[in-house]
């Protein structure tokens, strides 16, 4: 499975991938976290199951899922506060629950 963020200059989500990792290994969740500027996004598709997009770029929701969809990828935008709060697990738990949709 494998997990990507996005925001504007794929930095603000650094932080955030690596809480999400650390997360995962507590689960036992074999999951690729990645983070890339929204700009990079269309190179760095292969393998995608799920896009998540930082609230600060919320705005740019429907023109990655125009990108995503045809390749079965959802997307969807993180929830604000779990951003804030750099929650890892909670931002996991988001994509792991619309991956078993």
């Amino acid at each position: 499975m494998k997990i990507v963020l996005v925001c504007s200059a794929g930095m603000s989500t650094s932080l955030l991938v690596k809480k999400m990792r650390d997360a995962a290994v507590k689960k036992g969740v074999e999951v690729e976290i990645e983070a890339y500027a929204e700009a990079d996004l269309k190179r760095n598709l292969e393998n995608v199951d799920v896009i998540l997009i930082g609230p600060q770029v919320r705005y740019l929701l429907e023109k990655i899922k125009q990108i995503a969809e045809p390749k079965g990828i959802v997307a969807d935008v993180i929830d604000s506060k779990l951003y804030g709060k750099v929650d890892g697990e909670g931002v996991l738990d988001k994509a792991l629950s619309i991956l078993k949709k």
